[in-house]
């Protein structure tokens, strides 16, 4: 057996969140909305978006 830790895959979790990330910033670049309107369309909190889409 490998010694690697078993769960997520790193990778694939990784790109579930930029993927997330990029799906948010485009929405509130494109249509105006608010964070708060932003985390109601995608079900996320308002906390996850504010992280998704600042430097």
């Amino acid at each position: 057996m490998s010694s690697q830790k078993r769960g997520k895959n790193p990778r694939t979790h990784r790109t579930v969140e930029v993927s997330r990330e990029i799906l948010l910033g485009r929405y509130i670049a494109d249509t105006g909305a608010t964070v708060r309107l932003a985390a109601a369309n995608f079900g996320v909190s308002k906390s996850t978006v504010h992280m998704g889409v600042t430097i």
